[in-house]
């Protein structure tokens, strides 16, 4: 029963993922990016990543869509502003390599069942805490700075307005 589900969420993600890139609305192409980053959360949860799942949904499927969100509004595009996606040569390449990567992976052994999740995996807080404030401390903090430089200049420049 996992795997169907397993299969229905990344059928879902690939698919939203899809409709993200080929909507000509930049409103709706987020909407389907909303969508993408639930599918993904469900695979965190198969994976019994239960705190990356709600990462996902809270950072991304969130704060990351209402600032895209925001974004789209302050610049008010409409789908006449927005140059052509694809032209029928491009759709056409595009449907060949896809239907190319779904035979490939047709073609791969499917009888192998997906490992089972192991306790103690990667996706536990007190295993990402420990990667994080131990080996990747560094990129850790100048991350942190990165966006207390970018807050503080946000922060300036709407200041001055």
């Amino acid at each position: 029963m996992r795997e169907v589900f397993f299969y229905f969420f990344a059928a879902l993600a690939v698919l939203s993922g899809l409709l993200v890139i080929t909507r000509r609305n930049p409103l709706t192409a987020a909407l389907y990016l909303v969508l993408a980053f639930f599918a993904l959360a469900g695979v965190y949860v198969l994976m019994d990543a239960f705190f990356l799942a709600a990462v996902q949904v809270a950072v991304y499927a969130g704060a990351i869509m209402v600032l895209f969100l925001f974004v789209i509004m302050l610049l008010n595009l409409g789908p006449d502003d927005l140059p052509p996606i694809m032209t029928r040569r491009v759709r056409w390449l595009y449907a060949a390599a896809s239907a190319a990567l779904v035979l490939l992976f047709l073609g791969l052994d499917l009888g192998r069942r997906l490992p089972a999740p192991t306790p103690g995996a990667a996706g536990e807080v007190g295993a990402i805490a420990a990667r994080l404030f131990g080996d990747y401390l560094l990129p850790f903090e100048i991350t942190a700075v990165l966006l207390l430089v970018a807050i503080v200049g946000s922060v300036a420049l709407a200041h001055r307005e």
